[in-house]
This record gives structure tokens, C-alpha cells and sequence, in this order.
């Protein structure tokens, strides 16, 4: 049965479902020779070009959902390449074979933590879909008087250039005096929202971190630079949320073999960490101090 190209393309890893939309508006892929329309569907054994290079097809029985959890430091940002030549996020992830990976939405450049990135581009191009309402807890820290009146306001909503905007959840984390530590959860991905609902009380952000994505946490052991695969289950619960079938394969296991590749994916990421591992930054553990200096 014919598929829908951008969806073919995104299922394999090329990018998601949008990115593929926009390269096949650009004249960037071609099926049989003929630059590709939206809107155009292919058969199984079509021969697709990006950019004039061959790319890999895989049927939805082909392809194996895979999702990994990246601690993403400050001073990254979240495109593939940078004309500044700045780190990107794509610099430290492991390299998969005829696939790309997709990231789950974006953190700003001054943002770290939690960042998905999946193998399936379907599935990354649902959770970033507003209708899902995904979760998104933040723990921030603040510089200025926060009011019980302000707290209540980014309670009940506040007015931004894009629309009304308000925190689902909001409370205290400790701190001292102006500096103070709060965990802030949010069910959409506006660009720099966090920081503009707070910006929005005349309260400024001094730091940001995201330690949760839906039910699935920052790994406490998980190194700044570091990444994991997560576990079969926690990649059938994303996909619970998408809409999409479970998953029954898994490249982690028990058996001798996978956790040998375990080992050395542990050590990849340490060797990672250690060779990109700012001058002066730490690179253990996610817990914000609660005790600062201004």
C-alpha cells in the first residue's frame, strides 16, 4: 500500500514529519528521478532521492523505535549546524545507521536538562503536537522579589505578545533572600515561555533546567553531555501518548551481547563528556544548589 512521502521519510529517521514537509516544498527530494510534491505517495520499493543522494526506506515492520534522554548543557543549541560554528546538540549523540536523530522539541541556548531525541520521526513529530499536552516541569531559579500576588498571577495567567500563558503548576524550592529556587510545569512548548511568563511579573530568570519530560525524569547519574537509550517500557509510554502502537523490539537487553554494547556505550559517553566538557563547568548530576550568591 502507498504511504504519504513525508511520512515515509520521517518513519526512517530523515527528520520529522514538518522537516520532511518543507524539504519536499523546497524541491529538495525527488522520487524516480522527478523532484517530489506534498501530497505524493510512494510504494514500498521507490527510489528516493535528498539532495540528490540515495536515502533508505523502511517499512513500519523495518524500523525499531528508539529513544534517547541527552543532558543538554548551557551554551548548546538545538539545529544540526551552526554558521557560528557554536556546539550543537546533535555533536555528542551516538550515530545509527541509514537514520537520523530527531529531537522532541527545543531548549534555548542558556537552557539545560532534559532533551528526547528519537529514531522515529513520526513519533517525535506527535509529542511536539499542542494537542498532546505533554508535561514539561522546569525547576528555575529567580532573581528578584517574588510576591505572593505574582505567584498567584502566573497561577491564574498572564497576557504575552502570542497570547495568554499561565504555569499548570507552580511551587517553592527554597533559595535565600532575592535568589530563589522553583519547580514550574507547563503543558505546551512556546518558544521561550518559562521565561516570559516570569519576565512577565518583572521577576528575572537566572537559570533554567528541565528535569522532566511527561513521566519520564532526568537521570540523577546522568552527566551533563551525557545520553541514554531509555528502557522498551519508557518508549512504548511516549508512545502511549502519541497515539501510536507499542513497540515490541529493543536494541538494550540482557543477554551477554547487549550488555557488552551497553559497557561501551557507557564509555562513549564518558569519553564524550570529557572531550567537549567546558574549561571550569561541572559535569556530574542535574539537583539545582538551594543555597546561591547573587
Amino acid at each position: 500500500m502507498s504511504e504519504k512521502l513525508q511520512k515515509v521519510l520521517a518513519r526512517a529517521g530523515h527528520g520529522s514529519r514538518r522537516e520532511m514537509e518543507a524539504w519536499i516544498a523546497a524541491g529538495r527530494v525527488s522520487v524516480e528521478g522527478e523532484i517530489a510534491t506534498l501530497g505524493d505517495r510512494i510504494e514500498a520499493d521507490a527510489k528516493v532521492r535528498i539532495d540528490g543522494r540515495p536515502v533508505s526506506l523502511k517499512s513500519a515492520e523495518d524500523v525499531i523505535c528508539r529513544v534517547l534522554a541527552y543532558h543538554k548543557p548551557e551554551g548548546e543549541i538545538c539545529s544540526r549546524k551552526d554558521p557560528e560554528g557554536r556546539p550543537t546538540v546533535f555533536d555528542r549523540l551516538p550515530r545509527t545507521k541509514d537514520s537520523r536523530w530527531v529531537a522532541v522539541g527545543r531548549l534555548d541556548i542558556n537552557t539545560s536538562g532534559l532533551l528526547l531525541f528519537t529514531s522515529d520521526g513520526e513519533l517525535a513529530n506527535r509529542l511536539m503536537h499542542p494537542s498532546r499536552e505533554v508535561e514539561r516541569e522546569y525547576a528555575v531559579r529567580t532573581f528578584g522579589e517574588v510576591t505572593d500576588a505574582k505567584v498567584q498571577q502566573l497561577r491564574t495567567g498572564v497576557t504575552l505578545e502570542d497570547g495568554p500563558a499561565q504555569f499548570d503548576a507552580i511551587k517553592s524550592a527554597g533559595g535565600e533572600g532575592i535568589n530563589q529556587w522553583w519547580h514550574v510545569v507547563l503543558c505546551e512548548g512556546r518558544n521561550r515561555e518559562v521565561r516570559r511568563l516570569w519576565e512577565a511579573v518583572e521577576v528575572q530568570v537566572s537559570r533554567l533546567i528541565r528535569v522532566r519530560y511527561g513521566m519520564i525524569e532526568l537521570p540523577k547519574t546522568l552527566p551533563r553531555g551525557g545520553w541514554m537509550e531509555l528502557p522498551l517500557d519508557q518508549v512504548n509510554y511516549l508512545r502511549h501518548i502519541a497515539g501510536l502502537d507499542a513497540e515490541e523490539r529493543s536494541l538494550l537487553g540482557m543477554d551477554k551481547h547487549s550488555v557488552a554494547r551497553a559497557k561501551v556505550r557507557s564509555a562513549k559517553v564518558r569519553r564524550a563528556v570529557r572531550k567537549h566538557k567546558t574549561p571550569g563547568t561541572a559535569s556530574n548530576g542535574r539537583k539545582a544548589p538551594t543555597r546561591t550568591r547573587s
